[in-house]
């Protein structure tokens, strides 16, 4: 008899699509999914849909879920009959889609948080036997949250390597980035957080008057003004984070993996350091939308950068003096 070959999988996303084909083929269920939790955003990562139209990247709110109550002890990982179960019968989504089955797994991260779930809904109320599937359920989930380690702590890794191998497309201002490098790595983040659903905020910081300095005090004084720029924002910023230059006075920074309130605070202490050290400048900011992509996170901080700019340009006056 000949041996059957063995092939890993090529991806951590192709690992989780064999997963829900698999489990959907020996469970039934016309949906399983691999979701993340961030806040309220309960994200599809992955989907096997057989009936209820869910694909990768629709959001749906955690606190209406079924998962979210299970996650809490409210309600049992396998439920053949939805309905009888108090927390799931008064769950919100299922006012908004037809569910009698569920079958739902809490997946970590290293530290022991939860990261998200893996589950399976279905309109039709389930035979019993599938309580006796639990240990191959959990068996997958397992197998999943084990490789997801592996893969987010290889992430991390490529993307220190993928940095460090960027001095070609590094700025003249110590640790910041180039238009070309600020692209190239945005493109890479985006292909994560699409796989992984990594939170993902971009600032956008326009200088006000860089061509005034530059035509009254000199392209040195300019110079100058750049370097006390990047010096404030590298000092708010943790070291993970990115901060780019493009278009002359214009900078971008990237902050992956902190939740909106946070990303705020670091918005208003780059701001009073701008302020302390008398640099005019005009912020704009915004939190990726995992149904959309950073490239339009860009564009909307990008327009309240300049909607912020012109509110200044109508309440204050062209006298500008810098501390530089």
């Amino acid at each position: 008899m000949e041996t059957p070959i063995i092939t890993s999988f090529s991806s951590f996303e192709s690992a989780v699509k064999t997963v829900l084909n698999f489990l959907h083929e020996r469970l039934g269920f016309q949906l399983w999914m691999f979701t993340r939790v961030e806040a309220e955003d309960w994200i599809v990562l992955s989907a096997c849909d057989h009936g209820y139209g869910v694909q990768q990247g629709n959001v749906f709110r955690w606190s209406d879920s079924f998962c979210s109550r299970m996650v809490k002890g409210l309600g049992p990982q396998i439920a053949p009959n939805s309905k009888q179960i108090k927390a799931y019968l008064e769950a919100p989504i299922g006012q908004l889609v037809p569910i009698s089955a569920y079958i739902g797994i809490p997946l970590s991260h290293p530290d022991g948080s939860l990261f998200g779930t893996l589950c399976a809904i279905d309109p039709n109320p389930q035979s019993e036997k599938i309580r006796q599937e639990s240990s191959l359920i959990e068996l997958q989930s397992q197998l999943l949250t084990t490789i997801l380690h592996y893969e987010l702590k290889a992430q991390q890794n490529a993307r220190l390597y993928e940095r460090a191998q960027k001095e070609a497309e590094m700025d003249w201002l110590p640790n910041i980035y180039n238009g070309k490098g600020w692209r190239k790595i945005i493109e890479a983040e985006e292909l994560r957080c699409k796989s992984y659903g990594q939170l993902a905020s971009v600032i956008i910081l326009d200088l006000d008057n860089l061509k005034i300095v530059n035509d009254q005090q000199g392209h040195q004084a300019g110079d100058r003004l750049l370097q006390a720029t990047a010096e404030c924002l590298l000092k708010n910023i943790r070291q993970e984070d990115v901060v780019a230059r493009f278009g002359g006075d214009e900078f971008g920074i990237l902050i992956l993996d902190l939740h909106e309130s946070e990303v705020a605070k670091i918005v208003a202490r780059i701001a009073e350091a701008l302020e302390a050290n008398q640099i005019r400048a005009s912020l704009g900011w915004a939190k990726r939308d995992p149904q959309s992509d950073l490239w339009e996170t860009i564009k909307i901080a990008d327009q309240r950068m300049y909607q912020q700019k012109q509110q200044r340009k109508n309440s204050l006056s062209n006298k500008v003096e810098y501390l530089i």
